[in-house]
C-alpha cells in the first residue's frame, strides 16, 4: 500500500476533525483499481465524482480504524451509489468492507439509503429528492457503526452480531455467503462507489477516535 501512503495531503485540521476535501483538488484521493491518485477531472463544479474516472471506488488515500465521517452529497436522478468503509483489499471492497447504500430510491430495504448493503435496514427514509443536497454523518467505534442522514440516525450495525458467513442476526439470508461480517478487518480504508450514475461528495470531513 506504498502508493497510497505517497500520495497523502496536508489537511486542514481544528478540532471538529480535518477538511479531506474542500473542492480545491483531487489530492488524497485514489483509484482502487491502480492506486494511483485520481485525476483532476473527478473534481467538478459540484464536488467530488467518482463517475466515469476508471475506479470502482474513489478511496482515501490511507487506513482509518474509529471515526466519524461528515459529508454532504448529491445525487442525479436514478443513481446507484455508496460509502465503503474499512475495507481491507482495495481491489475486493466489496468483500472486505461495508457499504452503506446511497440511492435515488424512496423505500427502507436492504439497498435503500442508509442501509448497510444487504446486512441491515435503515430505520426511515430521511434522504431528499435526487438533485438536492443531503448530510450524512457516518461514525465507526469497534464493531458498531452508525448512519445519519440530514440528522436523522437511520441505520446501526454491530458487526460481531454476524458471526456466520451468508446469515444475519435473525437468521435470513446475505449476499456476502464467504464472508462473516464480524471477522472483516476494523480499520481500512473508505470511499464513495461509481456505480454508473453522477454523484457528487463536498465539504467531506475526517474526524478520528481514540481509544
Amino acid at each position: 500500500m506504498a502508493a497510497l501512503a505517497a500520495t497523502a495531503a496536508v489537511p486542514a485540521l481544528d478540532e471538529e476533525g480535518k477538511t479531506i476535501f474542500d473542492g480545491s483538488g483531487p489530492e488524497g484521493w485514489v483509484n482502487n483499481n491502480t492506486l494511483e491518485p485520481i485525476p483532476s477531472s473527478a473534481v467538478q463544479e459540484e464536488g467530488l465524482n467518482p463517475h466515469g474516472i476508471g475506479a470502482y471506488v474513489v478511496l482515501y488515500n490511507r487506513k482509518v480504524k474509529d471515526f466519524v465521517l461528515d459529508f454532504d452529497y448529491k445525487l442525479s436522478p436514478g443513481c446507484n451509489s455508496g460509502v465503503f468503509l474499512r475495507v481491507g483489499d482495495p481491489k475486493d471492497p466489496v468483500m472486505t468492507g461495508l457499504e452503506v447504500a446511497l440511492d435515488d430510491t424512496k423505500g427502507t430495504g436492504y439497498h435503500d439509503p442508509g442501509a448497510f448493503y444487504d446486512l441491515v435496514r435503515p430505520d426511515t427514509n430521511a434522504q431528499k429528492p435526487a438533485g438536492e443536497w443531503n448530510h450524512m454523518t457516518i461514525t465507526a467505534r469497534g464493531p458498531i457503526v452508525t448512519v445519519s442522514i440530514n440528522g436523522t440516525l437511520v441505520s446501526r450495525i454491530d458487526q460481531s452480531a454476524f458471526p456466520e458467513p451468508g446469515k444475519r442476526p435473525d437468521g435470513s439470508d446475505h449476499k456476502f455467503r464467504d464472508v462473516a461480517i464480524a471477522d472483516l478487518v476494523q480499520e481500512g480504508y473508505f470511499g464513495f462507489q461509481d456505480h454508473g450514475s453522477d454523484v457528487w461528495f463536498k465539504d467531506i470531513r475526517l474526524k478520528e477516535l481514540g481509544d
